[in-house]
């Protein structure tokens, strides 16, 4: 089971923690703007969104980022008019990582909805890390196919080139498409990013460092370009039961369309599937979790600690 790192007893934290009650107060006077539909449409499969849980967690944290937000695009014109320079609008760009199963989408979806919101009506833009997945046969090819999520899955060089155009405030700044059914990126199609306030990016390895290289020249790590971090997190037993789960839940549903690369397991009994998702786990994800995911949680500006019921118990905010 992943121990939490409070770190050595003499060692000061770099966090401050909240318990759930103590950060909810932090909410002041935050209208709720969600609707019990709305609540629905984005939570993600098998997760736990409830208005209580916005209320008490995602409504004061939508109010702190909002805080840096203004604060970020403040700095950004006085460094305009120091310098002289008319440059436009910068996207404020928030990264969100964790596990599989963890619920980083509803996480994001979640923000994505509470931000748009606020009184300027900020355009905020939503675009996850599997797009620039490798397409399958380049894994399949390379023998990677079981490590799919794995840092060297990724087309790593692209995915610094989107963010770095997107902060540079560049025009119709196009991400690939993944498809979940096919397993696949979808030839031909993008997202296409066009000068948002708020861009939230969304994956498993977003905070992983990059290996410095020796000569000394520049290669940007993915969250050089994110101006907040958050890290959802959650122990590995609790982890691997809400993948199980979910992967049970997939096996009535998307599994069942012929066209689902995972269309096989379908015809498994309930046993089998049980015994195939636990494999998974173990040999992939977790394996995943504890190469790359969770050596990267102290790197986040704020954690997001979920307990069984999928419900956040504690949060951690960056304060050095």
């Amino acid at each position: 089971m992943a121990q939490r790192q409070n770190g050595a007893a003499d060692e000061p934290s770099p966090y401050r923690r909240f318990a759930r009650a103590e950060w909810a107060a932090l909410r002041e006077n935050t209208p709720d703007p969600l609707t019990p539909a709305e609540l629905d449409r984005l939570r993600s499969l098998n997760d736990r969104l409830d208005p209580r849980e916005v209320e008490e967690i995602y409504l004061p944290l939508s109010r702190l980022l909002a805080l840096h937000v203004a604060a970020s695009q403040e700095l950004s014109r006085g460094r305009s008019r120091f310098l002289g320079t008319q440059d436009g609008k910068v996207p404020y760009i928030i990264g969100i990582a964790g596990s599989v199963a963890v619920g980083k989408s509803t996480t994001a979806r979640v923000l994505q909805a509470l931000l748009a919101r606020w009184p300027d009506m900020p355009r905020v833009d939503l675009v996850t890390t599997d797009g620039f997945l490798f397409p399958r046969t380049q894994l399949e090819g390379a023998g990677l196919m079981e490590r799919k999520g794995f840092p060297e899955s990724y087309d790593m060089p692209a995915m610094r080139r989107f963010l770095h155009d997107v902060k540079a405030g560049l025009r119709h700044v196009a991400a690939p498409v993944y498809s979940h059914l096919s397993y696949d990126i979808v030839p031909g199609q993008h997202v296409i990013v066009d000068r948002p306030d708020i861009l939230i990016f969304e994956g498993l390895n977003v905070l992983q460092p990059a290996r410095l290289p020796r000569d000394g020249k520049a290669i940007p790590f993915v969250s050089d370009f994110f101006d907040f971090s958050i890290y959802v997190d959650a122990d590995e037993d609790v982890l691997r039961h809400w993948y199980v789960a979910r992967f049970m839940t997939l096996r009535e549903t998307t599994f069942r369309d012929p066209r689902s690369h995972f269309h096989k397991y379908a015809a498994l009994s309930e046993a089998e599937a049980v015994e195939t998702a636990i494999s998974i786990w173990s040999r992939i994800n977790l394996v995943n979790l504890r190469e790359n995911i969770l050596p990267t949680r102290q790197r986040a500006d704020l954690i997001l600690s979920k307990g069984a019921s999928h419900l956040v118990e504690e949060v951690m905010l960056r304060k050095l």
